[in-house]
């Protein structure tokens, strides 16, 4: 049998120009692709295909082609997804490589294809991620030279996949702590750390535009008889709904966060700091009870640059007016200067 004519390059110079696509490290789906095409063209591949596993989808899909016909990549995929015995999806799941099975294209022509298991090694254990496919029009007698550089390529693709992958989860992770070092966990606002730093810019820049700013402290009237009573996961869902209340109620200009185990603190640009803490009291009154228990919240309020020039002078100020609150009772408001 004749063998099919080949690109005019050496297996070393198809190998030299594959390690440089993975060196230089584009996106993703540039260094898939600029891989498939080059295994496809080394081996006189008519047609190519990277198969992986995607977990979101719970089966093969189809992350790179070369050759296919336009307009068949969709019936393609679900072909080798719907069918065990299609030779890309057994070699995926078998990890063993099929040389030389006969069947019909995407466009119906007869052809002949290699499947080459793609896998990846983390800690001494391997990963099966999927399948790289190449085929030929007509017959096709794999060859020792087809196999060794078709291995060579099924590692630098499960290389990139592996690296691409990675990436992701590292930036993943990466947003993840970023959130986290922002959020209290309980109630999925902003923890004291981040409104301390808002709270410094505002204050700054009322400061420097001479402007009003509003400053509330809020307390859960009552949270340790709650959780004395109904248990500490009453006293957590109590917290987790005023902190609902907070940011449905809040505008869109306001910065609230979570102060301490009971108290919240909201940064208000302008004056109208009573206005929107009655707004808050009255919505955490009209909420439900939970576990059987009635819950409000008292607040303090207190304005730059009446009752405190600096974040310091301001907390403290929106605290004193607070304790005023509370002595009132349960569900009051308080000011730390004339209303």
């Amino acid at each position: 049998m004749t063998e099919r004519a080949r690109p005019d390059t050496t297996p070393e110079t198809l190998l030299a120009s594959a390690v440089a696509i993975v060196a230089r490290g584009r996106t993703p789906e540039e260094d898939l692709a600029g891989l498939l095409e080059l295994a496809t063209s080394g081996v006189g591949g008519d047609l190519g295909s990277v198969f992986l596993w995607d977990a979101e989808r719970g089966g093969l899909a189809l992350a790179a082609a070369a050759g296919l016909p336009e307009g068949t990549e969709s019936t393609f995929e679900a072909a080798v997804a719907a069918d065990p015995d299609h030779p890309i999806a057994r070699t995926a799941h078998g990890q063993t490589a099929i040389l030389g099975a006969e069947g019909a294209g995407p466009d119906g022509r007869s052809m002949t294809g290699t499947t080459w298991p793609l896998r990846v090694a983390h800690d001494g254990v391997e990963e099966p991620i999927g399948a790289l496919a190449i085929s030929r029009a007509g017959a096709w007698a794999v060859s020792e030279a087809d196999t060794t550089l078709l291995a060579a390529f099924a590692d630098l693709i499960a290389i990139t996949v592996d690296r691409a992958r990675l990436t992701a989860m590292a930036s993943e992770r990466a947003e993840w702590v970023e959130r986290v070092s922002h959020t209290d966990a309980l109630t999925g606002l902003a923890n004291a750390r981040t409104l301390s730093r808002v709270l410094e810019l505002e204050v700054a820049r009322a400061s420097r535009q001479g402007t009003d700013l509003s400053v509330i402290l809020f307390d859960v009237d009552d949270l340790a008889a709650a959780n004395d009573a109904a248990g500490p996961a009453a006293g957590d869902d109590i917290l987790r709904e005023v902190a609902a209340v907070l940011a449905e109620t809040v505008r869109l200009v306001d910065t609230v966060a979570r102060w301490g185990g009971d108290e919240f603190l909201l940064v208000a640009p302008g004056a109208a700091g009573l206005i929107v803490a009655q707004r808050v009291l009255d919505a955490v009154a009209a909420r439900p009870a939970i576990a059987g228990r009635d819950y409000s919240v008292s607040a303090g309020v207190a304005r730059f640059p009446a009752d405190g020039a600096s974040p310091d002078e301001l907390v403290a100020a929106a605290g004193a007016a607070l304790a005023t609150a509370k002595g009132r009772g349960p569900g009051a408001l308080a000011s730390a200067g004339p209303v």
